[in-house]
């Protein structure tokens, strides 16, 4: 927008033409921005002349003097002049990326490279590509590179269609030729729209633009398809005039040959399984165009000439590196291959090592890249090969086999690529794949029933599982529904293998249906859950209040019935449980310790005991058998009172009891008042020890005589019916053994002339008051009962580990005097053990001394059946054998009275590794016993 103002054209004219700006001149060209008072003032009127579009010298010349002044300000002038640099920078750009654009454009064979690189360099080095005119360039640039693609895809999808074309075409020449002649015309009509299309792309304007191998791929596929179609025409052709001529050939095609021979009343022979004849002929004649034959002659001259060239050329390269063997032959390899670029595909394999060799001897690290291929190639046709063995039996598995073709598939594909073909290699490789591949295709076809037979499976096993549901609507067992949940569940899992879409949509079912069969049981179970949650408060609530037994095993029980009845998962369970269980625990053992707190002082019976156990625990850790059983002895007499009772026998004085008997009572009721009496003594001796120093003796209260016990009577525990447990059973009281009626023992009264049993019960009343039990000390305290068990049972272990080591230690000694035939280092017969005497000993010190007698082989074998140990494998006959023997022998010692003697003949032969081990197993057992 130009300056309105009269004085700033005049001012702006002069300068421009006449010098530089100054500060007089600049003032009342920038409406008085140097003389404002202000910042602000500066600012606003630096905006307003902004707007006027002053030019860049102008906006210099201002930023020259005001950047001194005001930086705020005149950082506003700074971005204005950026700006203004910016826009002309892009102007540029834009201008040079428009031009690479039309030349992209421009030529007559659109480089796609270039076209879809054009924009990504231009954004990268800042060009406007949104603005024009580089943004209708990259729309041009667009469109054009989508035309070519979409080109490139009507060909692929052209010759795509050509191919289903000749497959329709080979498909209708295997039908009866009214078939084939009804649709002929349709054939026609769609080879003809389709070379009418192919045409139409070949006169598309980006036909020059698309890749090279395109057109090629679109001819072949024409050239084909129409050699295809000359030959199927030909062949009806043909077969018409057979039809109406019996003297005209035969069409190509077997069907339309047979046809015609059923309508001549010839006979027809069944086909031979070949390929299409249609096919044949138009793969021939597509062939043709495409790769014309070589004369054989020129061939051979061509093979012949490339021999002549190549093989001076080798012969010079082996020479030089037979005269200067390991040297780097650079140029002479450089010209060998040359040659080989120029007349290596002519050239026979009879060169192809020496060639080989030769380049990798001068130097080439790669050598004749056709060697190494075909040498890949063999390997890959040899594992082919391997794949099925002599008896065409495969030697993989049906997937392994799979993936083993499709692997060496892949790594022949790869071989080839920039390779030079070796078609004999290709047949016997694809051969080979082609025989295995039966395997894969039986297996495929195994996998698809097995598939079938599962899914069947399956769906049974969802139907079964809804009948089931069905059948337990009102049915409370619930352990037996969960058994059978379980068994649905492993059936399910274990039902085969599916492919992935088909089990996750089996899947589903399955879980629908499965849900529905446990909905009920999950209630079940959530309702045991919570009454076992209130039962855990219960135990809660019972551990709290002082505990009662009684409460405590009916609260268990309810537990027990609610666990049985409801089953529910292992784990959760066991935690409920756990917690049920915790607080009871814990009041158990609150009340053991309040037990052992609240526990009277030790007596002194405890308090000897205790002793005796911890003399005991100090012989034990001594290690020493004689030491440990008579420390066991003490602790024995301790617990009887014994030591106790000696004690008080030597120190307390002695104090006749005084008791109050009544005179005008009989002897015997003296007798019976006595007895107990003295049992109560007995019993009460501890405390009476104890109290004998410290008090006096007072006189004893009179005792009464005790009532006689009562008479055990024996009552039957069988379960006959009407019989009562507390009824005496018949034939003890009165009654005969046979439940026959009369009295026991009258007829033998009367035979021998007298009751034997005439005074069984005088002599019964004389023993009720003896009592038959063992002796034993006075009740032990807690903690003297546990410190005796304890030492007890550390004290039989110790000897028990004693008498094993000792025992290891006697047949240790025994096999070293054996083997040594050392009588004196032979153990002593109370080493031995008290299953061997002295003569015994003496008989094995004999053997020992005397020279070694043939092995007694017999003799081992009745130590084996004596000790009842295995007989090693080799000797099984053996003691067989010797076992029917003994059976036939009567009246002859066994085994097991005579090893003492088997022993001593074993001992006599000589020592050997297999016979000693033997040996020894049997004396670890007949030496214990």
């Amino acid at each position: 927008m130009p300056c309105q103002h009269a004085l700033c054209s005049k001012v702006f004219t002069v300068t421009t033409s006449s010098k530089p700006f100054d500060l007089a001149n600049l003032d009342p060209l920038t409406a008085g921005i140097f003389h404002a008072a202000t910042s602000g003032e500066r600012s606003t009127r630096l905006r307003e002349w902004l707007q006027t579009e002053p030019s860049e010298a102008q906006l210099n010349a201002v930023y020259r003097e005001l950047s001194s002044k005001d930086k705020g300000v005149a950082k506003l002038l700074k971005e204005r002049i950026d700006e203004i640099k910016r826009s002309q920078g892009q102007e540029a750009l834009a201008s040079d990326w428009a031009q690479k654009a039309e030349l992209i454009l421009s030529a007559p064979r659109l480089n796609m490279a270039d076209a879809l690189a054009w924009q990504r360099d231009a954004a990268k080095a800042g060009a406007p590509l949104s603005r024009d005119p580089l943004a209708t360039l990259k729309v041009r640039l667009l469109e054009r590179v989508k035309g070519v693609e979409d080109l490139q895809h009507q060909v692929m999808v052209q010759r795509e269609s050509a191919v289903l074309l000749a497959q329709r075409i080979e498909v209708l020449s295997t039908k009866p030729m009214a078939e084939a002649q009804h649709g002929q015309g349709g054939l026609q009509n769609d080879v003809s729209q389709w070379q009418n299309q192919a045409q139409a792309l070949t006169s598309n304007g980006s036909w020059a633009s698309i890749d090279l191998k395109y057109p090629s791929q679109l001819e072949v596929a024409g050239q084909q398809l129409q050699a295809v179609w000359d030959a199927f025409s030909a062949a009806l052709v043909s077969a018409n005039a057979a039809w109406s001529d019996a003297q005209a050939a035969l069409p190509p095609v077997p069907v339309w040959a047979d046809e015609i021979r059923r309508q001549r009343g010839e006979n027809v022979q069944a086909p031979a399984p070949a390929a299409s004849p249609v096919a044949s002929a138009a793969t021939e004649k597509a062939e043709k165009p495409a790769k014309p034959k070589v004369d054989p002659a020129q061939r051979q001259a061509l093979r012949e000439q490339a021999l002549l060239t190549v093989q001076p050329a080798l012969d010079a390269l082996e020479k030089l590196i037979s005269e200067s063997p390991g040297a780097k032959l650079t140029e002479a390899c450089a010209a060998l291959q040359a040659i080989l670029k120029t007349h290596g595909k002519q050239l026979d394999t009879s060169l192809d090592e020496r060639l080989h060799k030769a380049l990798l001897a001068a130097g080439d690290p790669q050598g004749w890249p056709r060697w190494v291929t075909d040498q890949v190639r063999l390997d890959l046709v040899t594992q082919a090969e391997a794949l099925l063995d002599a008896n065409k039996t495969p030697t993989l598995g049906g997937r392994k086999m799979q993936d083993k073709l499709r692997q060496l598939r892949d790594s022949w594909k790869q071989m080839d690529q920039g390779g030079m073909p070796n078609h004999g290699l290709w047949k016997r490789f694809d051969a080979a794949c082609n025989e295995a591949y039966k395997t894969v295709l039986a297996w495929l076809e195994q996998m698809k029933k097995d598939s079938a037979d599962q899914r069947a499976q399956r769906l049974a096993l969802m139907e079964e599982v809804k009948a089931w549901t069905a059948e337990q609507a009102n049915n409370q067992d619930w352990r037996a529904q969960l058994r059978a949940l379980h068994q649905f569940a492993d059936r399910w899992r274990n039902a085969g293998h599916l492919s992935e879409k088909a089990f996750s949509e089996m899947q589903t079912q399955w879980k629908g249906v499965f849900k529905a069969a446990a909905a009920r049981l999950e209630a079940a179970q959530k309702a045991s859950i919570e009454r076992r949650q209130a039962l855990i408060e219960e135990a809660k609530a019972l551990a709290a209040a002082p505990l009662r037994v009684d409460a405590v095993k009916a609260l268990q029980q309810r537990w027990q019935v609610e666990a049985q009845s409801v089953p529910l998962d292992r784990k959760t369970e066991q935690k409920l449980w756990e917690v049920f269980r915790a607080p009871l625990d814990e009041a158990f053992q609150r009340k053991g310790n309040d037990r052992l707190t609240t526990a009277a002082p030790l007596t002194a019976h405890d308090r000897a005991v205790i002793d005796a156990s911890k003399a005991l625990d100090e012989a034990n850790a001594g290690g020493d058998a004689a030491q440990i059983r008579a420390a066991m002895a003490t602790l024995d007499a301790a617990l009887r009172g014994q030591a106790q009772q000696a004690r008080q026998a030597a120190q307390a004085p002695t104090v006749a009891p005084v008791s109050v008997i009544d005179a005008s009572a009989s002897p015997a009721a003296a007798t019976e008042a006595t007895a107990p009496a003295e049992a109560c003594a007995d019993a009460n001796a501890e405390q009476s020890s104890v109290d004998a120093t410290a008090q006096q003796v007072q006189p004893a209260a009179p005792l009464v005589a005790a009532k006689p016990a009562k008479p055990v009577i024996a009552v039957r525990g069988d379960d006959r019916p009407g019989q009562k447990k507390t009824e005496p059973a018949a034939g003890r009281d009165g009654g005969r053994r046979d439940g026959r009626p009369g009295e026991r023992g009258a007829r033998a009264a009367g035979e021998r002339g007298g009751d034997r049993f005439a005074d069984r019960g005088a002599r019964g009343n004389a023993r009720e008051g003896r009592d038959f039990r063992e002796e034993r000390g006075p009740r032990l305290g807690d903690a003297a009962f546990r410190a005796q068990r304890e030492a007890m049972e550390r004290a039989e272990m110790s000897l028990r580990k004693l008498a094993a080591q000792a025992h290891g230690e006697t047949l240790t000694r025994l096999m070293s005097a054996w083997q040594d035939r050392q009588a004196d280092a032979l153990p002593s017969a109370q080493d031995l053990g008290r299953a061997i005497n002295a003569a015994t000993r003496q008989a094995w010190a004999q053997a020992i001394s005397q020279a070694a007698k043939a092995p007694a082989s017999t003799a081992l074998l009745r130590l084996e059946m004596a000790a009842e140990v295995p007989t090693p494998a080799d000797k099984l006959s053996e003691r067989r054998m010797l076992q029917l023997q003994l059976l036939t022998q009567r009246n002859q010692p066994g085994p097991s009275e005579t090893w003492g003697q088997d022993v001593a003949q074993v001992l006599s032969g000589p020592h050997e590794e297999a016979t000693a081990r033997r040996l020894q197993n049997v004396l670890k057992s007949l030496l214990r016993s």
